[in-house]
């Protein structure tokens, strides 16, 4: 199994020598110079571009070597299927509750009426290829794509549930073999260590592409754009954050850790994921902290880099927000059939979108083109302040996947509750036992 090298983060540091706090600083002076001087700012945008090709550069090695390790490490191969089986069953339920949530609060709050759009004044073109994109992105066409064409193209690519596919298919092989594959489980486990000291390394320039990134965003789009739907995104914002404190919350407490100390421990990733408004630029060090709080290394590589496509909860309320927020401007009154088939289509067209910004605004159209009821053109509303939205769409994903992680850890028995302790009460330099600790009262 890979360690991670406990001593890589030094335990007492000045406050300008902390990560998150110099992304920050990086942030904020980013949104500065976006207000100010609009035309600098928006020359900065291949600072953020080139700090997430940077991370997109380790992602693949990483899931392949925390994946491969974990499951070639395991005694009894019928748990990689267990906790696979576990997952889905958690990204189901609660992108389901996501769903809903996002429907009561926009019947609640109704942010779209009053406006008294007439549809066919809406501009079609401006998203022509969102729609075009959606078209594109069938059920069948998504699951084909997780078979790759090659058992190394997917490392080419990038494409995170290929490279999953292939460690899992890998890994398993691996463990069949059993001792003449042990060179091969020791060399992975060996390269492993200087893998993660890259990510290390690249983690360093996170406040450069915050910075690139949101000056980038402020220059082009500008403050202002918010306020034209401010009802919206405030909605949005809101109840986001109701569904951490609250689903999340209850779901950490029946578990026995607490959400808020949970976000605090992904602080870093959080911050890096709302300058970037990218969730993939966080997935390395996220499945780094997730392993140090005490998940097992197999939970943790199959959780979160499936999670990524399947375990959506910020991308789920936003769709059924934006749906009728749509419907609302248009004064279309959709029947309880029409919702019901809104929520399933939309729990269908959400699976697979990647952490990226403009997936969301993909899977939106995706949804609309099916609801006939829904005028696609509607979606032109709101790609104005979409992009400001994206940011809270990872946020949520990123807090739903540790969580997940946490959870099914738990379910398997593959639980340190020690490390979990020590790393959210902010310990993380405390000497923690192997991650395999069996929690009393396991499910």
């Amino acid at each position: 199994m890979i360690e991670i090298d406990q001593t890589a983060v030094p335990r007492k540091q000045k406050f300008y020598q902390i990560l998150y706090v110099q992304v920050v600083v990086a942030i904020v002076i980013g949104i500065l110079l976006g207000y100010y001087k609009p035309d600098t700012a928006e020359a900065m945008r291949p600072l953020g571009d080139g700090f997430i090709k940077l991370v997109k550069l380790i992602i693949a090695p990483v899931i392949f070597l925390t994946v491969t390790t974990g499951i070639a490490g395991m005694n009894d191969l019928k748990r990689v299927g267990r906790v696979a089986g576990k997952a889905f069953v958690y990204f189901l339920c609660f992108s389901t509750i996501a769903l809903i949530v996002g429907m009561l609060v926009s019947h609640l709050v109704q942010p779209g009426a009053g406006m008294h759009i007439n549809p066919l004044s809406l501009d079609n073109k401006a998203v022509a290829d969102y729609v075009t994109k959606a078209h594109d992105s069938t059920i069948t066409g998504f699951l084909m794509n997780v078979i790759p064409a090659s058992l190394v193209g997917p490392f080419v690519t990038g494409d995170i549930l290929q490279v999953l596919f292939v460690s899992v298919l890998f890994g398993v092989a691996l463990a069949l073999v059993g001792e003449k594959g042990k060179p091969i489980l020791t060399l992975l486990n060996a390269l492993g260590q200087p893998v993660f000291k890259m990510v290390a390394i690249l983690m360093r320039a996170a406040p450069v592409g915050a910075f690139g990134a949101m000056a980038f965003t402020i220059g082009k789009y500008g403050i202002h754009s918010v306020l034209n739907l401010a009802a919206l995104v405030g909605t949005f914002y809101a109840t986001s954050i109701l569904f951490v404190v609250v689903v999340l919350g209850a779901v950490a407490r029946y578990n026995g850790f607490s959400i808020l100390k949970l976000v605090r421990y992904i602080r870093e990733e959080l911050l890096l994921v709302l300058g970037t408004s990218s969730s993939e630029a966080a997935l390395p060090s996220l499945m780094q902290k997730m392993e140090r709080a005490g998940c097992s290394k197999p939970v943790v590589g199959l959780v979160v880099p499936t999670g990524y496509s399947f375990n959506l909860d910020g991308t789920n309320i936003y769709m059924t927000m934006a749906a009728l927020f749509i419907a609302q401007a248009c004064d279309i009154n959709l029947s309880l059939g029409d919702q019901i088939l809104l929520l399933l289509v939309a729990m269908l067209s959400s699976k697979g979108a990647a952490g990226v910004t403009g997936s969301g605004f993909i899977t939106l159209a995706a949804t609309l083109s099916v609801v006939p009821s829904l005028p696609v053109a509607g979606m032109a509303l709101i790609l104005g302040v979409d992009r400001f939205m994206s940011e809270c769409r990872a946020l949520t994903n990123l807090v739903g996947n540790a969580t997940a992680s946490v959870v099914v850890a738990r379910w398997e028995g593959q639980l340190d509750k020690a490390a979990l302790d020590a790393a959210l009460n902010g310990h993380p330099e405390t000497p923690v036992s192997p991650p395999t600790t069996q929690l009393a009262g396991t499910p």
